[in-house]
């Protein structure tokens, strides 16, 4: 546009206009046109007036395309702002209904055991090359958490707890073979311990070994916790048994159990701080 303003058109349009309107004035003071003048100034006005049309048609689409381009934006800017009130509502709603199931979860637990107390925890952070899929978790020392508290959820044990910090714990898994717990067989009674392997910590199993050599646990049975020991409570669920073998020394059996915590995949938990029982040593 304002190459235009510079061009030569431009000023010969200029001159144009000036001689115009000198006629114009003329016509004013001498009380109007002659038809002669008339006609040379139809000649002249009339390829300007088609030019002018041009040239405002230009300038006004100009202008129209500047105003939509800038609606264009602001209708943009509304948008991504409704895209982020609606993502942030949704990530609301998730958090609520995880608090939600969290709450029915501990209730559920709390009807079955009334001695528990309980803290809640979110997984925060994983080790991908830890094999035994240990974890951190946002609860520590100042929400009660204490070394070797046993963590659950619903479906099942998970682990204790290795290391706290003010504000999170880390959390060794069933899985991990540092990790033993005192179980039984809730059909045959069998009891035996838990303990974990490498090889079978890859599909998410454990042993459970020491078990008598003329042991009924047999494929399906479930397998809880005795308590023995004072680490875990009693009677918390372990797992299903999913194979039944003989141990090296062929003295005795083994079970290989399929946890029932979908432990590679948790994400909340809850910590254990007391419960009856808790750092007792003897068995009943």
């Amino acid at each position: 546009m304002r190459d235009f303003f510079k061009s030569a058109k431009f000023k010969i349009l200029a001159a144009v206009f000036i001689l115009l309107a000198a006629f114009m004035l003329r016509a004013t003071m001498s009380g109007g046109l002659t038809p002669i003048t008339s006609r040379v100034l139809s000649a002249i006005t009339t390829p300007i007036s088609s030019v002018t049309a041009g040239i405002s048609e230009t300038v006004g689409g100009a202008f129209r395309h500047l105003f939509q381009a800038g609606e264009l934006e602001q209708e943009n800017a509304e948008l991504e702002e409704r895209v982020r009130i609606l993502t942030q509502q949704v990530a609301e709603l998730e958090r609520y209904r995880r608090e939600n199931e969290q709450l029915r979860e501990y209730l559920e637990i709390k009807e079955e055991h009334s001695d528990f107390t309980f803290v809640s925890g979110s997984v925060v952070g994983r080790d991908a090359s830890e094999r035994f899929y240990s974890f951190a978790i946002d609860a520590g020392e100042n929400a009660g958490v204490e070394k070797y508290d046993p963590v659950i959820t619903s479906e099942g044990l998970v682990g204790l707890v290795s290391e706290v910090g003010p504000n999170y714990a880390k959390v060794l898994t069933i899985l991990d073979v540092t990790v033993e717990a005192g179980a039984y067989d809730i059909r045959t009674r069998d009891i035996g311990t838990t303990g974990g392997d490498i090889t079978l910590a890859a599909d998410g199993r454990l042993r459970l070994n020491m078990l008598p050599r003329d042991s009924g646990v047999s494929q399906g049975d479930l397998i809880y916790t005795t308590g023995y020991g004072g680490t875990y409570p009693r009677d918390i669920a372990i797992g299903e048994v999913v194979e039944i073998g003989t141990d090296s020394s062929g003295m005795g059996m083994y079970a290989v159990i399929e946890p029932l915590a979908d432990i590679p995949a948790v994400k909340d938990v809850l910590v254990i701080t007391s419960f009856a029982g808790q750092g007792e040593q003897a068995f009943d």
